[in-house]
């Protein structure tokens, strides 16, 4: 069993990160409207719009992600995306899910009310049938993250990995209320997947100007456009 979910991880991880390739990007003749496959086709697209959420009963995924061990530091050319092992894990609807990766998008990829921020964060899991759940997380501009330095200060200016160790403060990239979003979604860089259970958290954290500016500096726009809900909830949980 252990190798089963040890490859069905790896693939997950594979899918949910964006490729280091040039086939794709946020512009031009390769960019979002030219991505083609699912990521056209499908209707269970993200991101998306964040408005007239629906109240509801359901609850927000509970993490424990002290057993998560960082094991690298990727610029893939589209982010940058901190890699884990370990026992970092999340709970959703009776199912655990082991957090595999985050990484960032500037500005935000979900919108509220039409609004973006100016910095995203999500952390992907997978549970052991190669379903994913993802938790968003904004920032607005404000204090500068303690989580964000040594990841800014460790990244590769060019694509490439390299080998992090490092404790990431997970607490500074998470806010202190517990209210979110929930919705049925897709990858949010090609394949497009529609494998999703997105958790996006209502309240912001902060990062600085000039964190926000040297992540910008390294990628520019790395932000997939909003895309129709269609006929699906979006659901507020706490």
């Amino acid at each position: 069993m252990k190798t089963l979910f040890l490859a069905s991880s790896l693939t997950a991880l594979a899918m949910a990160a964006p490729a280091m390739a040039d086939d794709w990007s946020y512009s031009g003749e390769t960019g979002p409207d030219n991505w083609g496959g699912v990521c056209t086709t499908g209707v269970e697209q993200s991101p998306i719009d964040i408005a007239n959420a629906i109240p509801s009963e359901v609850a927000v995924p509970t993490v424990d992600w002290s057993g998560a061990t960082s094991v690298g530091l990727v610029n893939n050319g589209h982010t940058l995306q901190v890699n884990f092992s370990g026992d970092g894990h999340m709970h959703l609807n009776g199912t655990q899910y082991s957090l595999l990766q985050l990484h960032f998008h500037s500005p935000s990829e979900h919108t509220v009310t039409g609004e973006n921020f100016p910095l995203e964060v999500h952390f992907v899991h997978a549970s052991e049938d190669g379903a994913l759940a993802v938790i968003g997380v904004f920032f607005e501009e404000g204090e500068a993250n303690a989580a964000l330095t040594p990841i800014w200060g460790a990244a590769p200016a060019e694509a490439g990995e390299v080998a992090y160790d490092m404790a990431v403060d997970f607490d500074a990239m998470m806010p202190t209320a517990s209210t979110a979003y929930r919705y049925a979604g897709s990858l949010t860089t090609p394949p497009c997947s529609e494998i999703v259970a997105w958790t996006v958290m209502d309240q912001p954290v902060t990062a600085s100007a000039e964190q926000i500016e040297t992540f910008v500096s390294l990628f520019g726009n790395n932000a997939r456009p909003t895309l129709p809900v269609n006929r699906r909830y979006v659901l507020t949980a706490e």
